[in-house]
């Protein structure tokens, strides 16, 4: 990646990541607006002394527009996970929310003939549920959907739900509730 590239790349990043307007920045860095969509747009190299004037604004160092962020994977190993049960329900956290993350992903197995009711969560949230073995009828408001391998569904998860494993076969489903 060349180094406008990389400065478009870290400059448009850090500036939504701080919920920052062009012209909020703009104002505090004493640079105009369009010298800063030039560079986040990577038409633009900007000099020495504009990177100094857009990082004194940001308050970071220098080189926080010049390098590429470090990747970061965090590996996740079910053995790892500790397993929460509730009488046939089997449910194992990966992904907890955090400040960083406004979702959680689980894993969720069920034995045969398991029903887990719930009432609901905050408002704002939505349910990703993918079937990955088994088959499940899924209850939403008192709607039934019958998801079967591969199935997915969305709702919106603040009404009551619940999941039925009506078969004599085990279910396992990836879950991730959304905040907004």
């Amino acid at each position: 990646m060349e180094i406008g590239e990389i400065i478009a790349y870290n400059l448009k990043r850090i500036r939504e990541e701080r919920n920052l307007s062009l012209g909020q920045l703009a104002d505090g860095a004493g640079v105009s607006k369009v010298v800063l969509s030039q560079i986040e747009k990577g038409d633009s190299n900007p000099t020495i002394n504009t990177i100094w004037k857009i990082t004194g604004a940001l308050q970071l160092p220098y080189t926080s527009l010049l390098e590429l962020p470090e990747t970061h994977a965090v590996h996740m190993r079910k053995a790892d996970i500790h397993e929460l049960v509730e009488d046939k329900y089997h449910i194992f956290s990966y992904y907890p929310k955090d400040q960083y993350r406004n979702f959680e992903m689980y894993q969720i197995e069920m034995e045969p003939r398991c029903v887990h009711p719930s009432i609901g969560h905050s408002t704002n949230s939505s349910e990703y549920i993918m079937m990955m073995e088994g088959q499940a009828v899924i209850e939403v408001n008192g709607k039934k959907y019958l998801l079967g391998e591969d199935d997915a569904l969305f709702f919106e998860a603040s009404v009551p739900h619940c999941y039925k494993n009506e078969t004599d076969e085990p279910v396992k489903m990836v879950l991730l509730i959304y905040y907004d």
